[in-house]
């Protein structure tokens, strides 16, 4: 239960977060696939959203994910999300 809220708070911004106007969400997802955001910058920047170890450690994994991806892979998935954000069902 405790990895399915972290997995949500990553989960939800990748489905629409720009129809949202929420601007913590945008930068969640741009610490997610950004190569300069180390793990600990990244859980400390979500650390508000963390109330137990497994949680803290979910957000790792995802982030160290992000940072075993190619450039190109990241570059990929940051033009995926721009496709979702323009998509009709966000850009209402």
């Amino acid at each position: 239960m405790k990895l399915l809220r972290v997995l949500v708070l990553i989960a939800l911004p990748l489905y629409c977060f720009a129809g949202s106007g929420c601007l913590l969400l945008e930068q969640a997802v741009n610490k997610t696939i950004s190569p300069e955001v180390s793990v600990s910058e990244y859980q400390n920047f979500l650390q508000d959203f963390v109330q137990e170890t497994e949680e803290e450690k979910a957000l790792a994994d995802v982030k160290q994910c992000f940072l075993n991806q190619s450039n190109e892979t990241l570059h990929n998935f940051a033009q995926m999300m721009q496709v979702m954000y323009s998509s009709k069902w966000c850009a209402s």
